[in-house]
């Protein structure tokens, strides 16, 4: 079911502390790879489209490994030595305006944009704490510290409980400053006296702690064996321009604060990058061949416009898209506040495509860090059909 992708305020913080070691990893869980990406870029790629800020709380001594991966589209802060310490850091780095915070475990990457959605829409309507949960199938029973059974619960009242948990953000921050004690943030806001609403989860969104979990996910993202994956990468960079009335085209998206960068069409280079991506992972030429300077059809072509024919054009050579990562380099204009409409306006030019949109600065190095220009690259992930 696809629910409109909610426009509000919304922060999502991922306490990324778990270890890796049951996966065999020496790094934190959430840098486990699955499938070509981190498990913490696949919930961020999937949580981008609701969110306005997103927060990572690293374990100490990794905050620059995740920093590397997302540039200045996510704040990295340490964390703390529990869940709950963690996700009261984050809470502290918040934008002011975000109204609505959800909490994330990257053991959970693969939970959708749709179930995220969803949370956020109950909030809106004015839920203070929503969380996602599965129906028992197992009978369950109680049993005493001797192991005999208790009680056996009726099973159509449990929920195995996942994440993203959402929450109005004042109403968790003062949960966290209370001296309860609970595994989740939901149990923290019951113990505060807060009605949690439980709706329906997904099984995409297991919880990956052991190798026949990363298996399991594997599969989820590939579910045929025999699937004929392409990888493409695409680059683009513009000056910007002398002309002060030049408008700005990024991502889709007019920057009025920023003037725009000289080029044959709107210069628009995350777009363009994409583009770019697409026609190398398909053997299609790249981005000069198929909208060349030389054809007048494209002179001052939007983005969106060349995003759409370049979709056109390898679905015609029977590819179709499982992913688009794209990062823009430069100084402006700040892409985080305007992350999900970028996010947004990339997906519809490619039918709806899974896009992940990151930025990042070269610390002052090279013309981007000079300001003297804008650039991009991207990469796709394809597949024929």
């Amino acid at each position: 079911m696809n629910h409109s992708l909610p426009r509000y305020p919304v922060t999502v913080i991922i306490p990324a502390a778990g270890s890796g070691e049951r996966l065999g990893a020496q790094v934190p869980k959430a840098l486990v790879p699955l499938v070509g990406r981190t498990l913490v870029e696949h919930a961020v790629a999937n949580l981008s489209p609701i969110a306005s800020q997103i927060i990572i709380a690293a374990p100490a001594g990794f905050e620059s490994q995740f920093s590397a991966l997302f540039g200045e589209s996510v704040t990295v802060v340490t964390g703390g030595t529990t869940r709950s310490e963690s996700v009261k850091k984050a809470l502290a780095a918040t934008d002011s305006e975000s109204k609505y915070v959800l909490v994330h475990d990257a053991a959970r990457s693969l939970a959708s944009t749709d179930l995220a959605a969803r949370i956020i829409e109950e909030l809106v309507a004015g839920e203070v704490a929503v969380i996602p949960g599965m129906a028992v199938i197992d009978t369950t029973k109680e049993i005493d510290a001797d192991g005999y059974v208790i009680r056996t619960p009726d099973r159509s009242y449990l929920r195995a409980v996942q994440t993203p948990q959402g929450f109005e953000k004042g109403a968790l921050i003062a949960a966290h400053e209370s001296n309860f004690d609970a595994s989740d943030d939901a149990g923290l806001m019951e113990l505060a006296g807060h009605s949690v609403k439980i709706i329906d989860g997904e099984e995409r969104a297991l919880k990956i702690t052991t190798k026949s979990d990363l298996a399991i996910a594997a599969r989820i993202l590939l579910p045929e064996n025999d699937l004929d994956i392409r990888i493409g990468i695409g680059t683009d960079a513009h000056a910007f321009s002398a002309d002060e009335l030049r408008p700005m085209w990024l991502a889709g998206l007019h920057w009025p604060e920023v003037v725009g960068v000289d080029g044959h069409s709107d210069g628009d280079v995350a777009a363009h990058a994409i583009c770019d991506a697409l026609f190398a992972a398909a053997s299609l030429g790249d981005l000069g061949s198929n909208f060349g300077t030389s054809d007048p059809e494209y002179a001052s072509a939007s983005g969106q416009r060349l995003l759409a024919e370049t979709l056109h054009r390898i679905t015609e050579a029977s590819f179709k898209i499982l992913n688009i990562s794209v990062q823009i380099v430069g100084n402006k204009p700040k892409i985080g506040p305007r992350r999900s409409e970028a996010i947004a306006a990339l997906s519809r030019s490619l039918g709806g495509a899974l896009v992940s949109v990151s930025a990042t600065t070269t610390d002052g190095l090279g013309f981007t860090g000079e300001g003297k220009g804008i650039s991009a690259i991207a990469s796709a992930l394809i597949t024929k059909f």
